[in-house]
């Protein structure tokens, strides 16, 4: 059977975001976040492209996502670290935990494992050991690979982006950590003092853009196309879609596609959004329902029941137009999508 939903992956622009992030790194690895399924493009075609461009640290959040990162031989950190119900799979497994808390670090080195990563918090206050418990020792003992943290404001001109910087270069040398890592895809725009040994890129591999130095400098990846279900006249007067928020004030023609909510097609592009065929903006009428969507193809008269359009979806026009979050957007891409 044929999915009536298509998600498109460019894997050449795919390539040339992460070379173009790589030369931002500098001196620095260029690694690639590629949790949450590969920010819901399906790790595997991820992971293998990239891997296939030269890049060597991959990231994933959970341990279920390590077992499902492709057999690429490659290194891959578990950023959530090791609870006691992940001891078994860790320790078993070639990827490296993240250790994030004095009680992780215990754990670990209990257990007798091996090379780790580990957050350090230098102000999220989200995941990490504070730079006072590196400092006093906690980590004496470990074989570290990569001393991190995570900048908490890089997308914005913020006085804590130094700050944060700033106290993981304090840290240089107070651990026996191989490597220092910092920044995020918009760190990576900061600068090179943000980029330390390995920079840890995600959003803006797969086309967002977090800063407005990247924009022209990486593009987009992934494209949604839905079938037309149905092509329909609507007379003056008439509503299309729930709550009858759209009202047509001429005959216009409407095509109903196989995609909504449920897709990551939110309702935030009611009346936003827009599709397009052959290179005309077929734009969205009324809400955006659960499973389908109404569009204007007046301006397409050649357009059927099975003819496929693609969805527009460049990810910063699309989350302004949605109100939604670049990493929302992509990473809640359904099941339904048959990849391509």
């Amino acid at each position: 059977m044929s999915s009536p939903l298509r998600l498109r992956l460019d894997t050449a622009a795919l390539v040339d975001n992460w070379r173009a992030l790589d030369r931002l790194s500098g001196r620095a690895a260029c690694g690639a976040a590629v949790k949450a399924n590969g920010y819901g493009l399906g790790i595997d075609d991820v992971a293998a492209v990239l891997a296939d461009a030269g890049c060597r640290d991959f990231f994933v959040a959970t341990w279920d996502e390590a077992a499902a990162f492709p057999p690429l031989g490659l290194a891959v950190s578990v950023l959530h670290g090791v609870r006691a119900a992940d001891m078994s799979a860790a320790l078993a497994s070639a990827a490296r935990p993240v250790l994030n808390s004095a009680a992780q670090v215990a754990r670990w080195r209990a257990a007798g494992g091996g090379a780790c990563d580990v957050m350090v918090d230098t102000g999220m206050n989200r995941l990490g050991v504070s730079t006072a418990e590196v400092r006093g020792g906690l980590l004496d003992g470990l074989t570290i690979d990569t001393l991190m943290s995570h900048l908490a404001c890089a997308d914005d001109d913020h006085p804590m982006n130094a700050i944060q910087r700033d106290a993981l270069a304090g840290l240089a040398g107070a651990t026996g950590a191989r490597r220092l890592s910092l920044a995020n895809s918009a760190g990576i725009a900061l600068g090179e003092d943000y980029a330390f040994d390995l920079t840890r890129p995600g959003l803006a591999l797969y086309g967002g853009v977090p800063r407005p130095e990247l924009a022209g400098v990486v593009r987009q990846v992934v494209r949604p196309e839905a079938e037309i279900l149905q092509r329909r006249l609507v007379r003056p007067g008439e509503t299309v879609g729930y709550n009858a928020t759209w009202r047509a004030d001429a005959d216009t023609e409407v095509a109903i596609l196989n995609i909504g909510y449920a897709d990551g097609y939110f309702r935030g592009f009611s009346g936003r959004g827009a599709a397009f065929a052959h290179g005309r903006r077929l734009p969205v009428l009324g809400r955006v329902s659960m499973d389908l969507l109404a569009i204007d193809v007046t301006a397409a008269p050649d357009l059927a029941e099975g003819d496929w359009v693609g969805i527009a979806f460049d990810l910063p026009d699309a989350s302004a137009a949605s109100g939604m979050s670049q990493y929302e957007l992509l990473t809640n891409l359904g099941q339904r999508y048959a990849r391509a």
